[in-house]
């Protein structure tokens, strides 16, 4: 596995990249070895926040967790993406992305409920119409709504603003 770190409004010591990488190496076994883990330290204030996401033959499994120590912060992170592959380790390992997973390794003992099925409730249907991004996010706000999908009229792709955690925008577009 490939490790990319990265710190926000903070500097990453050795001992916090070491850290990092052993406690998210023990995912290595689940996936391909041409997967990447992106592991983000951020500080704000003092809230002390540990993100990671696995990408793997277009799967991604993240997690962020914030505290008030970075140590623990790494180990809520751990303890989510355990329950992520338990909770998953059949869909993950059969239905989604054969080629992302290695399956033999989910070999998890404990016992899960697998019956959790994903219901859609409501399919609703609107025009899709061309308009920028500023135009798409004055549209969500109008239907106060966490997230909208548009074409974006400068690339005629299909794209979607989201409103963040932190207030701010987010833009999602295709790569092909």
């Amino acid at each position: 596995m490939k490790y990319t770190i990265k710190g926000k409004q903070t500097g990453v010591t050795n001992a916090m990249q070491k850290k990092a990488i052993k406690k998210i190496g023990k995912f290595e076994r689940f996936f391909k070895p041409d997967s990447e883990a992106v592991i983000s330290f951020r500080i704000e204030k003092d809230r002390y926040t540990f993100e990671t996401a696995i990408y793997s033959g277009g799967t991604i499994i993240r997690a962020e967790e914030c505290s008030n120590d970075m140590y623990g912060s790494m180990d809520m992170v751990v303890e989510k993406l355990e329950r992520q592959i338990r909770k998953h380790k059949t869909k993950l390992g059969k239905k989604i992305h054969q080629d992302a997973m290695i399956p033999e390794n989910f070999n998890i003992i404990e016992k899960i409920d697998e019956d959790e099925s994903y219901d859609v409730v409501r399919t609703k249907r609107f025009p899709l119409k061309p308009m920028d991004v500023e135009e798409a996010i004055l549209q969500m706000n109008l239907l106060s709504h966490s997230f909208f999908v548009f074409i974006n009229a400068d690339t005629e792709t299909v794209n979607v603003v989201y409103k963040r955690k932190d207030g701010r925008y987010g833009l999602i577009e295709p790569e092909f």
